[in-house]
């Protein structure tokens, strides 16, 4: 699955990690999570803490993949036209003509969002979920690939507009980073600049006519019957959970097989395995399921009952859902 001229997904993402490992340092998983999600593909929801490399790692990311970028400061004062575009008369002609938004980019950051007006967190539903905005009765397509990389902080409230249930389900993932483990921070501390983004120590490693392609490929990856019912039996324990009062929607049970298929072609394999299915299954339902009132206030969060559910519901063994003839792809 190399193709001649071209890099294979595998050869991509080890470029990538190569790239971003120049100004971030942390767990090597969120970069397998990032690339999958290129590849299903589908929108990233960041989650945490100040300071742990939210805004870097998208930052990183978007200047290692080749294309157009974009980044937007959530603030309460954005209105819906500084990011989709707007008309401006000419008196001279007596034309409108029309001015392109932030959002007409290959990969759009939007720092803070969750500090935008819910009017301008709505404008960009129809954007993400079908990759073309509309504006002055006209409906434009995006640059194709397209992807909305968001951040948020999760413990700074004050003049913040949560996101609604709708805003969140456009999201294919939504994850926390996490500190670093000790010997990934001593070398923050040793190799990193401090308060910069060194974005000239980062080289584009890749195209979108190379995302495009690897988008085409992960339709290739193959799912057993087992491993469907296994996504199918994950989904009905979060509608049947006591603890939960939204369980995954159908969109959810799509989003997560397909980005399972991403991450298989992510790790050089053109099948999905439980496990892949086991690692996105917190990623990609966290953000779409609700916990009842009752279950947060004994302590357990949204996190707490999937994975309870994960550990509940039988993973299926390798051998079921493995093909006879399987093969790694390089």
């Amino acid at each position: 699955m190399t193709p001649a001229g071209g890099l294979s997904v595998v050869q991509g993402r080890q470029a990538m990690g190569r790239e971003i490992a120049k100004v971030f340092r942390g767990d090597d998983r969120l970069i397998d999570w990032l690339t999958a999600a290129l590849l299903a593909p589908g929108h990233v929801l960041l989650e945490d803490i100040p300071g742990v490399g939210k805004t870097l790692l998208a930052k990183a990311l978007a200047r290692v993949v080749g294309g157009t970028f974009t980044r937007v400061q959530g603030t309460p004062d954005l209105v819906p036209a500084d990011l989709l575009g707007f008309s401006v008369y000419n008196p001279q002609d007596g034309q409108f003509s029309f001015h392109s938004g932030p959002i007409e980019t290959n990969i759009l950051l939007l720092d803070e969002l969750n500090r935008a007006s819910p009017r301008t967190q709505a404008a960009l539903l129809q954007a993400m979920a079908e990759g073309e905005v509309s504006r002055d009765g006209q409906t434009r397509p995006l640059p194709r690939p397209f992807l909305v990389l968001a951040t948020e902080n999760s413990i700074d409230f004050e003049g913040t507009f949560p996101l609604p249930e709708a805003q969140k389900d456009r999201f294919l993932m939504s994850f926390a980073l996490g500190y670093p483990g000790r010997d990934a921070e001593a070398s923050i501390l040793t190799d990193l600049p401090f308060g910069t983004f060194a974005s000239d120590r980062l080289q584009s490693v890749c195209t979108p006519d190379d995302l495009l392609r690897w988008q085409a490929e992960v339709s290739s990856v193959w799912a057993s019957e087992k491993l469907v019912d296994y996504v199918l039996d994950l989904t009905d324990a979060t509608r049947s959970e006591p603890g939960l009062r939204l369980g995954l929607s159908p969109r959810g049970a799509q989003a997560l097989l397909r980005t399972g298929k991403a991450l298989a072609l992510v790790r050089g394999r053109t099948w999905v395995t439980p496990d892949d299915i086991r690692e996105l299954f917190l990623p990609v339902a966290q953000h779409r399921v609700l916990a009842k009132a009752a279950s947060l206030a004994r302590g357990l969060t949204t996190e707490a009952l999937l994975t309870a559910i994960l550990d509940r519901v039988p993973t299926p063994v390798g051998k079921e859902t493995a093909p006879s003839s399987g093969k790694q792809v390089s």
